[in-house]
């Protein structure tokens, strides 16, 4: 270990919910964040830092150091459950051939232990204040997968106030939003009954963190501690308090392509980005251009923009709050602190999908105040779309739950006194990196073949501590290979080529090939140039399918299964229905045990 001191160090790993790429300061943006910023100017900031294309998969990608589909979240357990938000109507396509296969548990399963298992019982402290989505049922919770103390926000997302319109709390609400709303949280072993009056996510994650952190130094500061601070935020629905969404009132009236503009000319100034890099163009065909847009709908958008960096500054504000306790209690430098976003941008237009849109927009107008003033506050409920999205994931394609470098490449931050610090730097690395990363700076092995009497997988990432000490150039080796799946779209990279099948609309339905290096918009497609380069690399995908127990949506990404009759039915493969009316008072009639149809391979 670089540093000097012979005490063993603390872990704070801090993760933001759908951050762009460029949504900090100190990755270009003009949202407040400084304290993200001091801790990105004293420490690493990544540019060639890689998640999943989706939040459940990365996060289980954290806890466990190998693959999403390894873990038990090969895809979010809301997409596998009911196909309508994955694929264009009337697509022949489906996620159904995925549910109950072993890898799309929909949680953590047992092939895996997890980091705060692994620490816990080597000696450290556990802790935990945010989004958990890896699983809903007690048994499947935090406090059951190695945290001592959790607050969890248990869904993929939540009203971030805690509000529901009383309409919704009877059980009247469009299947999309089911999910979305209810702020179903565990603290420890039980089920949270109520919120606080005044709770706010961000505000409420950061409390709960410093009253854990005060509690450990009373009684526990004997052992060191692992902290995971997940937010919520910037995940839609857009709300913030006030005073924060109020500092960006009128700033984004240029509309999301002068925004884009600005973020690219930022991180060429920051040496993010080369000169004259090409950035994709824009792919928002499901939406209206600026243009087109009549001036009511442009002050929405931006409104709604503005509400978005209101979320961003409040994160980062109680970023501040955490990292700040840490200085006055004298823990700050022998604390190895990371913070990343958990995929790219979420870009999607839900006015525009086929399946949902009339339910929901309808849902949305009776039963919410989405005008112009009231956008950010409790009781209303927006998103903000493809355009502005890419204004942060510029220069890369796309964004969110796509296997394209705007879906993947994330900001990312580490600060720890005596490793690599005060840089900017390229490596490529991923979220399989943190736990075996952790573990090494602990002096603490992984358990794998077997955890407590069962058998588990080993890790797939690679420690960054050689690189971070300074004593290797880079995290993975040159030739190291990597893949990518989420929902029929897949992505695999060795070195700096890369592969990448984008289904349509957003895609072309073939696989693709770029060079990383001279093109990191994925622009120029050389499949037809280097046809052996793309060959060799769908063999690499081929044995990361069968390597990952991927199942393939398109017949273009592997042994295409067809569904069974026992998959077909929507909507039952989530363990608990806690949306349904009477479904938080009486849970266990709402919990069920969803078929298994076959068993993990050993």
């Amino acid at each position: 270990m670089a540093h000097s001191s012979a005490k063993r160090p603390n872990f704070l790993i801090i993760v933001a919910d759908d951050l762009g790429f460029s949504d900090c300061g100190c990755f270009g943006s003009e949202i407040r964040t400084p304290n993200i910023d001091k801790l990105g100017d004293y420490g690493v900031r990544y540019t060639g830092f890689h998640a999943a294309a989706a939040c459940s998969p990365t996060r289980a990608m954290i806890m466990t150091g190998t693959d999403h589909h390894i873990a038990g979240l090969g895809n979010l357990i809301e997409w596998t459950t009911q196909t309508g938000q994955n694929f264009v109507k009337g697509s022949k396509f489906t996620t159904a051939p995925q549910r109950g296969q072993p890898g799309y548990e929909g949680y953590l399963n047992e092939r895996v232990v997890t980091l705060p298992e692994i620490l816990r019982d080597d000696g450290y402290h556990t802790m935990m204040s945010g989004k958990w989505h890896l699983g809903l049922k007690p048994e499947r919770s935090p406090h059951a997968r190695g945290f001592e103390r959790s607050l969890a926000l248990l869904p993929a997302c939540s009203n971030h106030y805690g509000w529901q319109p009383d309409e919704e709390k009877q059980g009247n609400y469009p299947s999309f939003l089911e999910k979305s709303v209810i702020a179903l949280h565990m603290e420890d072993d039980h089920y949270v009954k109520e919120l606080p009056k005044d709770w706010y996510s961000s505000n409420g994650y950061g409390d709960r963190m410093l009253e854990y952190m005060k509690e450990w130094k009373e009684s526990h500061a004997e052992r060191p501690f692992f902290a995971y601070l997940p937010f919520s935020a910037p995940h839609w629905p857009l709300q913030a308090p006030k005073e924060f969404v109020d500092h960006y009132r009128g700033l984004y009236d240029d509309g999301p392509e002068a925004l884009r503009q600005k973020r690219l000319a930022n991180l060429v100034k920051l040496g993010m980005i080369k000169p004259h890099t090409k950035a994709h163009p824009v792919v928002a065909d499901e939406v209206e251009g600026w243009d087109s847009m009549s001036e009511e709908e442009r002050k929405l958008s931006c409104r709604a923009m503005e509400a978005y960096a209101g979320m961003v500054e409040c994160l980062d504000h109680n970023i501040g709050r955490v990292v700040n306790h840490l200085e006055e209690i004298g823990e700050l430098d022998n604390t190895f602190i990371m913070f990343m976003s958990d995929n790219g941008a979420e870009g999607a237009a839900y006015e525009a999908y086929p399946m949902i849109k009339g339910p929901l927009m309808e849902h949305l107008g009776k039963y919410y105040d989405n005008s112009y003033e009231n956008i950010g506050a409790y009781n209303s409920f927006v998103w903000y779309g493809p355009r502005w999205a890419q204004a942060a994931t510029a220069p890369s394609r796309l964004y969110k739950a796509y296997t394209t470098e705007g879906g993947v490449r994330v900001p990312c931050i580490t600060r720890y006194p005596g490793l690599r610090n005060n840089q900017i730097c390229d490596t490529f690395s991923t979220v399989m990196d943190i736990c075996p990363t952790i573990l090494q700076l602990a002096g603490i092995k992984h358990p794998a073949p077997t955890y407590k009497g069962r058998e588990i997988v080993t890790m797939r990432g690679a420690s960054m501590l050689s690189w971070l000490s300074g004593n290797e150039e880079r995290v993975h080796a040159e030739d190291s290979v990597n893949g990518w799946e989420l929902c029929g779209r897949g992505a695999i990279r060795k070195a700096n080529w890369k592969a990448v099948f984008i289904p349509k609309p957003k895609g072309p339905e073939k696989w693709q090939l770029y060079d990383l290096s001279k093109d990191p918009g994925e622009i120029d497609d050389l499949a037809d140039v280097e046809p052996k380069k793309l060959e060799e690399l769908l063999e690499h995908w081929e044995r990361y399918v069968v390597e990952c127990g991927v199942v393939p949506l398109q017949p273009d990404l592997g042994t295409y299964m067809v569904a069974t009759e026992e998959q077909m039915p929507e909507n039952v493969w989530m363990e608990y229905e806690y949306w349904k009316p009477g479904a938080l008072e009486e849970r266990e009639k709402f919990m069920r045990e969803p078929k298994k149809l076959r068993t993990a391979p050993p």
